[in-house]
């Protein structure tokens, strides 16, 4: 389907930009500041009712659909975890979403799976959704709200390839593919260089890994004070 998407189109790099530069003006202005707690709880708080209208959209429009329809994929629980994040800034769930979130999303930012056609809801809801996610994990660090602490990569990846594990299990048993871990995305992705199934997880996962090293290099020293 022709959704009428852009890969790298002023569009999408004007989208790109704004997730990097509207948290970093965010945290700029609110660092050291009483607001910098009101701001992660508004984001985290408006993330959270996004999604739950979501939700209600697809239910409403689809029904309940089982096993497809669960929100299992990575950016699904990435998302809830960017929403705990923003609540309560505990450290824990901030680096597991560190990871997760900002690794996983960036990702579907840069080479989007969409369904839908450009300016309707689903699509606006994908962008709203993942540009949030990552806008939410930016700030915690950049505001001074909260960090990962050094060797959080190492601990985030063996809980993904735990719930990686899971999901497989999952998928085989009811013929889902959540994860990517079955069948490619039907649009354009990273995972199209690494061969056919089951030959891209290797690359996949050894990929996943090196993101979170780079993701890790600005924690590997404690935070000063």
């Amino acid at each position: 389907m022709d959704t009428g998407f852009r890969l790298f189109s002023p569009l999408h790099l004007a989208i790109l930009a704004s997730t990097l530069a509207l948290p970093w003006l965010a945290a700029r202005w609110a660092r050291g500041r009483p607001a910098a707690r009101w701001v992660r709880t508004a984001a985290g708080a408006a993330l959270g009712l996004n999604e739950l209208g979501w939700y209600w959209f697809r239910v409403s429009h689809e029904g309940f659909r089982f096993p497809e329809g669960l929100p299992l994929q990575l950016c699904d629980v990435s998302l809830w975890l960017a929403v705990f994040a923003g609540l309560t800034a505990r450290r824990g769930v901030l680096e597991l979403g560190w990871y997760w979130g900002v690794a996983g999303a960036s990702m579907a930012l840069i080479t989007p799976d969409l369904w839908a056609p450009c300016w309707t809801y689903p699509t606006i809801y994908f962008f709203g959704a993942h540009c949030g996610m990552v806008a939410i994990f930016l700030y915690l660090p950049w505001s001074g709200e909260a960090r990962p602490r050094p060797g959080s990569e190492r601990r985030a990846f063996l809980w993904l390839l735990v719930f990686a594990a899971a999901l497989g299990a999952f998928n085989g048993v009811f013929g889902t593919n959540y994860m990517y871990l079955c069948t490619k995305p039907g649009g354009a992705s990273l995972l199209d260089w690494f061969g056919p199934w089951p030959v891209y997880l290797l690359p996949g996962a050894l990929l996943g890994a090196a993101l979170f090293w780079l993701l890790g290099l600005p924690w590997r020293k404690p935070a000063q004070g």
